[in-house]
């Protein structure tokens, strides 16, 4: 067991360090360019946008339409990622198929081939909803215990949908603004 100090160390660098993989397909891929630029800049929240590949990133970001012939790439793709690893489906096409649903070729969701911890709506999501969703998988991160032997999902179950996140309004706003 590890002191507390030495765990707070650990989960802050884990969850303020984020180095992203960005499996772009569509106009989903568009979106997330835009949140790692000036305006919206997620680098203020510690998420470096652009991983050399996944063998340096601790976080997956699948945008865009999944096809069947493209899924044994995705999860070799997520099986090259260091633990601990985590993924955010960012998008229709990528949540449940998009409006290509119903194709013989496109997957029906990418939680289907590997685990989805945070899911973002809309077609194309909004920047501002990435930046939400990065904000819930640090506060995911935060909440996991740390131990001699590596991370262990303590308060999260991976692969869960949460339905309230998926209702919550993508920006809060401040009284008076």
């Amino acid at each position: 067991m590890l002191p507390n100090p030495i765990k707070f160390v650990l989960n802050w660098g884990r969850r303020y360090s984020l180095w992203v993989f960005n499996f772009g397909l569509a106009c989903c891929a568009i979106e997330f360019i835009a949140t790692s630029m000036a305006r919206h800049d997620f680098i203020r929240l510690g998420v470096i946008p652009f991983a050399h590949g996944p063998r340096q990133a601790d976080l997956m970001v699948v945008s865009g339409t999944v096809t069947d012939k493209m899924a044994p790439a995705v999860q070799r793709l997520y099986e090259q990622m260091p633990e601990p690893k985590y993924v955010i489906s960012f998008g229709a096409c990528s949540n449940c198929g998009g409006p290509y649903w119903d194709s013989y070729s496109v997957t029906k969701g990418v939680d289907q081939l590997i685990p989805v911890d945070v899911y973002v709506p809309g077609c194309p999501p909004r920047p501002e909803a990435l930046l939400h969703a990065i904000v819930k998988l640090q506060n995911q991160i935060a909440a996991e215990r740390v131990g001699l032997h590596g991370v262990r999902d303590g308060a999260n179950q991976r692969g869960v949908r949460d339905a309230a996140s998926l209702t919550a309004p993508l920006v809060h706003r401040l009284a008076g603004s």
